[in-house]
């Protein structure tokens, strides 16, 4: 006999009602009252961000740029790709493009698009879309006044083991990473 759970696993979730919570420029919480496949129902609270990008930027075959900041909600100083939202009206590649050039510097001739994913899929409701970028040239760097960024190259075999070591601990740049690698086997 089948779990009667698995036979729903499949069925949409009913949003009965739905109240702001907080907003802010970067996020908008709400609360929603659903109807579970069973018929019960429960509150479940979702954090909307918009839609973002990640760069993995080679200055060559063999190495990548990857920007340090302090990351208030972790505590500490991680290395990671330059990220950041989608503005509105803007496309990704001009998303890709202003993110490259505010928090490393450059401007790309080529950007690939390696994958789209959700960050968490539990309560943030955020795709990410990853892409690599190269033929970097230098570009003018008009930062975010709230971010204070630090620019450094890496080889690329080093910022693989740096994913390997745990030592990167940033979702998207490790997909990113990990899609990079993946190609040059």
């Amino acid at each position: 006999m089948r779990d009667p759970k698995t036979t729903l696993a499949r069925t949409q979730w009913r949003t009965l009602a739905s109240r702001p919570v907080y907003e802010n420029r970067w996020i908008r919480v709400r609360e929603d009252q659903v109807e579970l496949p069973d018929g019960r129902t429960t509150v479940y609270g979702v954090v909307q961000c918009g839609h973002c990008v990640g760069i993995l930027p080679f200055l060559d075959p063999d190495t990548v740029v990857l920007v340090g900041q302090y990351r208030y909600v972790a505590r500490d100083f991680y290395w990671e790709m330059p990220t950041g939202g989608i503005k509105p009206g803007e496309s990704e590649t001009e998303a890709v493009q202003r993110e490259l050039a505010e928090e490393a510097g450059y401007v790309a001739d080529r950007v690939v698009k390696v994958c789209a994913y959700h960050t968490s899929k539990s309560v943030v409701d955020e795709t990410a879309n990853i892409y690599l970028a190269e033929g970097l040239r230098p570009a003018a760097r008009s930062a975010d006044p709230t971010e204070f960024i630090e620019v450094r190259a890496f080889p690329f075999t080093e910022v693989v083991r740096m994913v390997e070591r745990d030592e990167i601990k940033d979702s998207m740049t490790i997909v990113a990473v990990l899609h990079a690698a993946r190609r040059r086997v």
